[in-house]
């Protein structure tokens, strides 16, 4: 009887943990442990529906995350002008264009960071731009 009730009390852990309703082990016989066995077992078999959401981001010219570098322009380029505003307040135009400005805060991002210094926006620096200017207690240099 005491195993019957182990197994059952664990399932209904996984399943409680799964979002599905949980079997609660009891202390009746063994037939309606056998029940609530077979519950548990159908309900380990229901789809469930998982809803994600992005999160808020402070910055919304757009999701594209070209590699940026003097000359570039457009609206990746704001974005990462509002990020480095967000996370150094690098007190930038959010013109999009990539000039030595641009560029000087990048350099100046970068060692911050401690990232690798170039100049240049590449997936390296995105990354930490994006997560930099989204944290909460920026602008953090």
């Amino acid at each position: 009887m005491r195993r019957v009730l182990t197994a059952v009390a664990a399932l209904a852990l996984p399943i409680s943990l799964a979002g599905a309703p949980a079997v609660a082990a009891s202390h009746g016989t063994s037939a309606n442990s056998a029940v609530t066995s077979t519950q548990a077992a159908h309900t380990l078999n229901r789809p469930t529906t998982l809803v994600t959401q992005r999160p808020v981001d402070v910055c919304n010219y757009t999701a594209s995350r070209p590699s940026l570098s003097v000359g570039s322009s457009g609206a990746a380029v704001q974005q990462a002008q509002c990020y480095m505003n967000q996370a150094i307040g690098a007190g930038l135009d959010e013109d999009g264009d990539f000039g030595p400005v641009t560029q000087s805060a990048t350099k100046a991002f970068q060692r911050c960071a401690h990232i690798v210094v170039d100049g240049r926006i590449g997936a390296q620096t995105w990354s930490f731009l994006s997560f930099w200017a989204n944290a909460p207690g920026a602008p953090f240099c």
